[in-house]
């Protein structure tokens, strides 16, 4: 299985080569275009319980699609927003991933939900996060471009919790305030995360809660007596 990802900062897209037999996992909905020979199938991956977690608090959807080459071919993935897309190789390792940042994934990835109480409470994203492990091909995206930080041992690193994409499991971390009650109302930076430990972690230069918190004021409603059709 080879690939490259195109179009990146902004709009990035990865083209997936698959060979006779090749499967990909993918997220509904990611699908660009694929070449002839390619068959797609919708299910319920790992079982209803397992997509069930998936669905209602990993913020994915409850289907995914399998991409099955019965010929040599190529698949496209694009995520939904503008932004970055990475490839990790999982070497019998665990990555944890932010809601909606999934995109792909090969059949031999475990891809279930984790609760991890109150410290992963990224922003909006809520107590859960997508727990992918094994060995296998993992795609990931992100509104914005993607920066890889490898942490330094004895060392914090810290990280405004709406740009965190993932982070492997070796990369412990712990959620609080940026500085006292004051700074964290009036800076605009609200919750923050502390990782140490070692191990890698991805960020995203943008966050989609800034952007809801910039845009959503602009939008005129009844009420402003916005214009009338």
């Amino acid at each position: 299985m080879e690939h490259e990802i195109t179009s990146r900062p902004s709009y990035a897209m990865v083209d997936i080569s698959l060979d006779r037999g090749e499967q990909i996992l993918a997220e509904s909905g990611a699908m660009v275009s694929h070449s002839d020979g390619i068959e797609m199938e919708t299910n319920a991956t790992g079982g209803f319980l397992k997509s069930l977690r998936r669905g209602l608090f990993g913020g994915e959807s409850f289907f995914q699609n399998t991409f099955t080459a019965n010929e040599p071919g190529s698949v496209a993935f694009a995520p939904p927003l503008p932004g970055d897309m990475v490839h990790h190789q999982l070497e019998d390792d665990t990555v944890y991933v932010q809601s909606g940042s999934y995109i792909a994934s090969g059949l031999e990835l475990d891809v279930d939900t984790e609760f991890g109480g109150a410290r992963t409470f990224f922003g909006s994203e809520g107590l859960f996060l997508l727990r992918i492990s094994g060995r296998g091909s993992l795609f990931m995206a992100s509104y914005g471009a993607i920066e890889e930080v490898e942490i330094d041992p004895g060392k914090t690193y810290t990280v405004d919790t709406g740009h965190i994409v993932a982070f492997e499991d070796t990369a412990d971390f712990t959620v609080k305030r940026v500085g006292g009650l004051k700074s964290t109302l009036l800076s605009g930076e609200g919750l923050v995360a502390e990782f140490h430990g070692s191990g890698r972690i991805w960020l995203q230069t943008r966050s989609q809660d800034s952007l809801l918190a910039w845009l959503l004021p602009k939008i005129p409603n009844q009420s402003q007596g916005g214009p009338s059709g």
